[in-house]
């Protein structure tokens, strides 16, 4: 069985699992290496600086390397120092992004869920947006889904919100908590009361539609 995380700080602990590891633009001069790993790459609300111009260029150089397989993490957090309208068009510009480059955006959203329902309906993008490390009710994920949005769970979630992404806007991540993406799994596949065979199979369908990845090339990034 093949086990896909869509968003973590961490490598995989099994080198068997397939890996999406999340990589934050600081700087124009960032020295990362882009190749060789599966990665998500964005300008975090919590690390948008006096410089975000050449944050933003330096995330326009790398975004089209093979290995990058999504935008983000990009999003709206009312607890960042940063104000709202600086994150908005931080936001908005990486969205912008990954329109043009056809890859998925990575989201992360703290109290701000009206504003990013606004961005969406204002955007109407083609490419899959996917909020990460949700952990909010049912309530708000019937809303979100309803507007199109994908909801990926890690370790702590909602029974309720996990049952309205199922089966086909879900996705699993372990983000930068201690545990290995096949605990989640195991944790998810309890609570919706399914086999882990059908979790697996159902999850790998969402990953090969939305993000395109290759089983055979593991976490090579080509």
């Amino acid at each position: 069985m093949n086990y896909y995380d869509i968003h973590a700080h961490h490598p995989a602990i099994d080198p068997e699992d397939v890996t999406i590891i999340n990589r934050i633009i600081v700087n124009e001069k960032e020295e990362n290496s882009f190749s060789g790993q599966w990665c998500s790459v964005g300008i975090h609300p919590w690390y948008i600086y006096n410089n975000v111009q050449g944050q933003f260029l330096r995330l326009e150089s790398v975004v089209l390397c093979p290995s990058v397989v999504a935008v983000g993490e990009a999003g709206l957090d009312k607890l960042s120092e940063t104000p709202l309208d600086i994150q908005s068009d931080v936001f908005a510009k990486q969205a912008a992004l990954a329109e043009r480059s056809g890859k998925p955006l990575i989201i992360h959203c703290v109290k701000a869920w009206d504003e990013l329902i606004m961005q969406r309906k204002s955007m109407k993008p083609r490419v899959p947006w996917i909020i990460h490390g949700f952990r909010g009710n049912g309530i708000l994920a019937q809303q979100l889904l309803k507007q199109g949005f994908f909801l990926s769970f890690g370790e702590y979630f909602n029974q309720q919100a996990l049952q309205a992404a199922w089966p086909d806007r879900l996705f699993a991540e372990t983000d930068d908590a201690a545990i290995d993406i096949r605990s989640v799994y195991r944790k998810i596949a309890s609570s919706l009361c399914i086999s882990l065979e059908e979790l697996t199979a159902t999850l790998e369908k969402n990953v090969q539609n939305v993000f395109l990845l290759s089983v055979n090339s593991r976490n090579k990034g080509y």
